[in-house]
């Protein structure tokens, strides 16, 4: 099992991660009836999408002996869709520390960010705009 969640009621939840106990709290954004007091539902998937990028490029990267990525930042914008509701796009910066990243390097990075398992795994409606910077 993955998880464990439980609704807590005033339209928040707790989920617990089987395997370390750490927790995740949500509630409901204000334009969605919350008070917008912690990530909503939809908040974590797009947060999801950056984690898994910064991760498989960390995996990559120790895999390959290529230059590690430790500072590196993401930076998300989730945009709402109406008719039906829904996340329509995901923009994410994702910032490199500095550090003489190869042009090689550069290009598996950027090819890892777009194929992460949940990137493949959102559906192809969904806008997937990644930013890369490089300090």
């Amino acid at each position: 099992m993955t998880a464990n969640v439980e609704y807590l009621g005033e339209l928040r939840t707790v989920a617990v991660h089987t395997l370390s106990g750490n927790c995740i709290n949500t509630d409901a954004p204000p334009d969605n009836n919350g008070k917008g007091e912690a990530f909503s539902p939809t908040d974590l998937l797009a947060t999801s999408l950056a984690t898994c990028i910064l991760t498989t490029i960390g995996i990559v990267a120790r895999r390959d002996g290529m230059a590690p990525i430790d500072g590196a930042k993401a930076e998300v914008i989730k945009v709402m869709y109406s008719d039906p509701r829904r996340v329509g796009e995901v923009n994410i910066k994702i910032i490199f520390p500095e550090r003489p990243f190869t042009e090689r390097e550069r290009k598996v990075y950027e090819n890892t960010a777009h194929t992460c398992p949940v990137a493949r795994s959102l559906h192809p409606d969904l806008k997937q705009a990644i930013e890369f910077i490089w300090l």
